[in-house]
């Protein structure tokens, strides 16, 4: 089973393939901008390289958000394109807030698991998980004092690429750990579509907007 998962979310481009559970290549480069430009450029090189053409994959596993306006959509169309073009292929979408949680080592996890993701605003993308990973309330955006609020009295790890930010100043909560990343695990991204896949679970990717795009007329 050949697995291709990728990645424009943030402001990396990141693409992983995968032999059942082994790597078979990883690529992932951080832009200013043309993560989208870049990406089906890259995804065909790593296929050449392994002598594979696209009617060869499995599945595709693509991060659904929330990131980039136009990095989410980016990736979702080129998955898209994929499956209409490759009938046998099965699309899996995975949320960036999904694939932050599952990266956290055990050892890590604590009460609640805090993903936090950068909106380059004031204000930042975020869920909760429990220790088992599972997810405490929908992802939403939320500002400082908002998420200060919802975790106070609780032993709390952070992650994500928002979490360096959030706590750049003192919070005054119970900080069990604190893992700083800089975008979503593109390998955790492709191991968790290939288990659902697996497991017979379906889920089409679709973007994940929790706030407007910011826009103006000029």
């Amino acid at each position: 089973m050949y697995t291709l998962a990728f990645d424009t979310t943030t402001n990396f481009c990141s693409i992983a393939l995968l032999k059942d559970d082994k790597v078979q290549n990883v690529f992932s480069q951080s832009l200013t901008f043309g993560q989208s430009e870049l990406l089906i450029v890259k995804i065909k090189e790593i296929l050449d390289c392994v002598n594979l053409k696209a009617s060869d994959l499995d599945l595709i596993a693509v991060c659904t958000g929330p990131g980039s306006f136009t990095g989410v959509r980016s990736s979702i169309s080129l998955a898209r394109a994929f499956a209409l073009g490759v009938e046998k292929i099965t699309l899996f979408g995975v949320s960036a807030f999904d694939v932050y949680a599952a990266a956290l080592e055990t050892s890590k996890r604590a009460e609640i698991n805090a993903v936090i993701i950068e909106t380059k605003r004031d204000d930042f993308y975020v869920a909760y998980y429990d220790t088992n990973l599972n997810k405490i309330e929908p992802g939403k955006t939320a500002f400082y004092d908002e998420i200060i609020r919802d975790l106070s009295g609780h032993s709390v790890t952070f992650c994500g690429d928002g979490a360096e930010r959030f706590l750049s100043k003192p919070s005054g909560l119970h900080i069990h750990d604190a893992v700083f990343d800089t975008s979503p695990n593109v390998v955790t991204l492709a191991n968790i579509g290939r288990v659902h896949c697996l497991n017979g679970d379906v889920n089409f990717p679709k973007p994940i907007y929790l706030k407007a795009a910011d826009i103006c007329v000029k």
